[in-house]
């Protein structure tokens, strides 16, 4: 082979590389252009999603402002009718048939408010600080038996016979403000939720370990599709409240996250058309959060 066709050899691929080369640069900068314009529409949906959260989080606190706003403006008036009533009834003891039952009717209506109120204030508490317990020794079978009293008169209106079955006394640590609201939910649940002429029973007893709360009543029962979403919050279930009552769906999902942060636990028996039944078993001795054990330390 001579010099002249191995140089020419050499040139074609010498250019042969060069020609690969430049395809190859080329690629990579269609590449490098690809990158960096997927790059550009992802921190521009970044953005976009910033804007969105930033925009929800707004919403949210201006929802809880106005929850709280709200529900703290009403609970006033709504005491104040609820005691004005209760001293009428007293005050008139003589009122014709039709009185009383007018009267009956606003006393269950402010009742029922106080009750919505009271569940909207405490799901916005739970949601700002969360649930800080402040245990005490207490007897169950009185806070219960002083509920069912005071359910009384709402359960007569509806011509609910309220059935209780309990000890004189079980003594459990507990915080008292929480337990009253597990027990005012489920039997103002049960009660709200019963026809008429039904009944609602209440049972307290005690294992070795843990007080037992159970609260059966006669009413429609709850769909298994429902039983799946029993304890979300603002979640409307099938059934709805026998007398007009309000409902915010709230009631349950703050007794699950009651008595979970307590260390018991809730169980619903419920089928269509037969009456449902909550079981709650909490100890009777409340575990000391480890923060407290640690702040008692020092």
């Amino acid at each position: 082979m001579t010099l002249e066709l191995e140089l020419i050899i050499a040139l074609i691929l010498l250019a042969i590389a060069l020609g690969l080369q430049l395809i190859a640069y080329a690629r990579l900068r269609e590449r490098n252009k690809l990158v960096r314009q997927q790059s550009q529409e992802i921190q521009r949906q970044v953005a976009e999603l910033e804007k969105r959260n930033k925009e929800l989080q707004e919403l949210s606190e201006e929802r809880a402002k106005l929850i709280g706003l709200v529900s703290h403006d009403l609970k006033g008036p709504f005491n104040r009718i609820f005691a004005l009533v209760n001293l009428m009834h007293l005050s008139y003891p003589d009122a014709t048939a039709d009185q009383q039952e007018f009267l009956g009717k606003i006393q269950h209506i402010s009742a029922d408010g106080l009750a919505m109120v009271r569940n909207l204030l405490d799901k916005r508490r739970i949601e700002e600080r969360g649930i800080d317990l402040v245990p005490e020794s207490m007897n169950l079978a009185a806070q219960v038996t002083t509920f069912v009293r005071g359910f009384q008169t709402v359960a007569d209106k509806k011509d609910i016979r309220l059935q209780l079955n309990c000890p004189a006394e079980i003594i459990l640590e507990a915080d008292k403000l929480y337990l009253n609201r597990i027990i005012e939910n489920l039997l103002g649940n049960a009660v709200k939720f019963s026809e008429k002429g039904k009944n609602v029973f209440i049972d307290v007893t005690a294992t070795a370990t843990h007080a037992v709360l159970v609260v059966r009543d006669e009413g429609p029962g709850i769909s298994p599709e429902d039983q799946k979403k029993l304890y979300q919050n603002y979640m409307r279930l099938s059934a709805r409240p026998t007398g007009g009552e309000s409902s915010t769906g709230l009631g349950l999902s703050i007794v699950k996250e009651i008595v979970d942060k307590m260390k018991g636990d809730i169980r619903c028996d419920s089928q269509e058309n037969r009456g449902t039944t909550f079981t709650v078993r909490l100890p009777l001795v409340m575990e000391d959060e480890p923060a407290r054990a640690n702040g008692n330390a020092n």
